[in-house]
């Protein structure tokens, strides 16, 4: 018999739920009050058995679970857990390691070098990078966007870490319209308002205009720093990152790329075009939890040059030396000192699934994201506003008294409130969207056709 029957629980708790996902409901069956009537009370006094505390933990939250590991969830670009991943997960939790330092989990920072190297094979990216393990994009954006501060000031003479923002020289950062908030929310973290932002215009896809970066551009003096985004969080397009990275460089200011899905686009032959130049940006952004499929939390911070990204993230301390042979410490590429060794689960996806496996997911999704958009679009009255390149469909549903918004609200809800799949929405371009995001590993056709039918059903409701 086990001695520690608690574990014994969340194991077969967790088998049990993993293997029926696919059949529940999408989304969640409770109320927020009765999730804290269920889960809540007065503080506890005494110990009680943790057998029994896992084993109502898992049958009082169940309600309030979301099915986002399953095969019809397409909100937020939310990717699954491939099983192998999960297990990992186990046993990253069970050694509890600590990525701050080599001397702190030898193990934890080897594996963060190899799969830094393997990363950046798979996207294209010079081998030189440094890589940094965080949360997700909006850290990985922080991340890159501090070094991109620390360079474009130290070559004015300024050392930001040592002397801070308050008398430093202005610097201009550049964004496009359709920029995701968290990389406006990262600049903001680094001291940058997000209305003294340079934005520039975008086309009906949300691409980046090269025609209005030239003049935002000339309007810009002393250091200067351009995001661009690859994989638009609404329509999955790509900025025209090759321009840009030459008319920014042209003019000395830091490129970084914030590509929290549409990143992976560079290491499928067919979809690399829509990225051309992204490797010769200074720094990129990205999730491993969208679609490599890894559990939540898993974000990548990549910088050309470490010396920047190690000057921007590093706090030395007299016991925090490394060795002579430059061991590494995970804690000079993050924001974070002590942290959990995420790099566990990554590991064993590139280890479990290789190249191929990887760019057959990516594929996988762009394919059924396609399927969704063929399925839907013959409907009267459904309107497919994007183009469909990577796994983003963007829907509007008219309605017969010309309120469409109201209509595709009215949709949305119906969605989710049926069960079948979960979608969520979006005001794209001044018009109400449902937005529908295909990013799991185990989605299949069959799923996008159930799917498709439950969404036409709905608006055929109204």
């Amino acid at each position: 018999m086990s001695t520690h029957p608690e574990l014994d629980c969340a194991y077969q708790r967790s088998l049990a739920y993993l293997n029926q996902v696919a059949r529940r409901r999408v989304g969640a069956a409770a109320t927020r009050q009765a999730l804290l009537d269920s889960l809540g009370g007065p503080l506890p006094v005494g110990a009680d058995d943790p057998a029994r505390v896992i084993e109502r933990l898992a049958e009082r939250a169940d309600p309030g679970l979301v099915a986002t590991v399953g095969p019809r969830y397409f909100g937020f670009v939310t990717g699954g857990a491939v099983p192998v991943t999960v297990a990992a997960e186990w046993l990253a939790a069970s050694w509890d390691q600590n990525g701050a330092m080599y001397a702190m989990s030898p193990a934890t920072a080897v594996l963060e070098d190899i799969v830094a190297g393997w990363v950046t094979e798979l996207l294209g990216l010079p081998r030189t990078c440094s890589v940094g393990f965080v949360t997700g994009c909006h850290m990985a954006n922080f991340t890159c966007l501090a070094a991109a501060r620390h360079e474009v000031l130290r070559r004015t003479g300024w050392n930001v870490e040592a002397d801070g923002l308050q008398r430093a020289p202005r610097v201009a950062v550049v964004v496009g319209s359709e920029a995701h908030v968290s990389a406006v929310g990262a600049l903001r973290l680094l001291g940058f308002g997000a209305n003294e932002l340079v934005r520039v215009q975008a086309d009906s896809q949300g691409r980046m205009r090269v025609d209005a970066l030239d003049g935002a551009l000339d309007r810009c003096d002393g250091p200067l720093i351009v995001c661009a985004q690859v994989g638009n969080v609404n329509t999955g397009a790509s900025d025209p990152v090759g321009d840009i990275v030459s008319r920014a460089h042209a003019r000395g200011a830091w490129v970084h790329v914030d590509g929290a899905f549409g990143l992976w686009a560079a290491a499928v032959p067919e979809l690399a075009p829509l990225v051309a130049g992204v490797e010769n940006a200074d720094s990129w952004a990205t999730d491993a939890h969208k679609w490599l499929n890894v559990p939540y939390d898993s974000g990548l911070a990549i910088v050309a040059n470490p010396a920047p990204h190690r000057a921007a993230m590093g706090t030395p301390a007299s016991y925090l030396e490394r060795g002579a042979d430059e061991e590494r410490v995970g804690m000079d590429w993050v924001p974070e000192s002590s942290r959990r060794a995420r790099v566990i689960a990554l590991y064993t996806l590139v280890r479990t699934l290789g190249r191929d496996g990887i760019l057959d997911l990516i594929r996988r999704n762009c394919r059924l994201a396609r399927r969704m958009a063929t399925r839907l679009s013959p409907q009267a009255g459904v309107t497919i506003l994007n183009e469909v390149v990577l796994n983003q469909v963007l829907v509007a549903f008219d309605a017969p008294d010309g309120d469409h918004d109201a209509m595709t609200r009215a949709v949305i809800a119906r969605v989710q409130q049926d069960g079948t799949c979960w979608a969520g929405g979006a005001i794209w371009q001044g018009r109400q969207v449902m937005r529908i995001s295909v990013s799991n590993w185990s989605t299949t056709e069959d799923d996008i056709d159930r799917s498709a039918d439950a969404i036409l059903q709905c608006y055929a409701a109204g």
